[in-house]
């Protein structure tokens, strides 16, 4: 018994071991597998979300009202705040005007924008429901370019 905890220790304080110690082997594994798993939930909820937000566009150029606009505009909100709050990057171009001056354009910035636009679209009476639903088609697609 002596022996066998001698053995022990003197391998513990030996440095030619070459073998690294199982504890820190099993840890750097258990982390890769824990962030594989939450990057992998959170794609789920991003691709979940954005079925919802189809959805709802569907239901906002079907009937027009204040409360599918709102409800839409709160799926796009939180579907924003995800991306960025997981750490997705914002996708950040340089644009240049005819005077030369550049302009840093930012994905948030322009479907802001186009939510904008659609607000308006949806009070006026006289716009067509393919109007709205190519409007909506637009968030979508910037919402797409955000998550990938």
């Amino acid at each position: 018994m002596g022996l066998k905890i001698g053995q022990e220790i003197r391998s513990q304080l030996d440095p030619s071991q070459k073998n690294p110690p199982l504890k820190s082997v099993q840890g750097n594994s258990f982390h890769s597998a824990i962030r594989t798993e939450q990057q992998q939930m959170r794609e789920t909820e991003l691709t979940r979300l954005l079925e919802q937000i189809t959805a709802q566009g569907d239901k906002v150029a079907r009937f027009r009202s204040f409360k599918d606009l709102s409800k839409f505009k709160g799926l796009v909100k939180q579907f924003v705040k995800e991306t960025v709050q997981y750490g997705l990057d914002l996708k950040q171009t340089r644009n240049f005007s005819m005077n030369g001056q550049s302009r840093k354009l930012t994905t948030v910035d322009t479907i802001d924008e186009k939510l904008v636009e659609l607000t308006d679209s949806v009070f006026d009476q006289e716009k067509k429901s393919m109007d709205i639903l190519e409007q909506i088609g637009e968030i979508k697609g910037l919402l797409v370019n955000l998550y990938t």
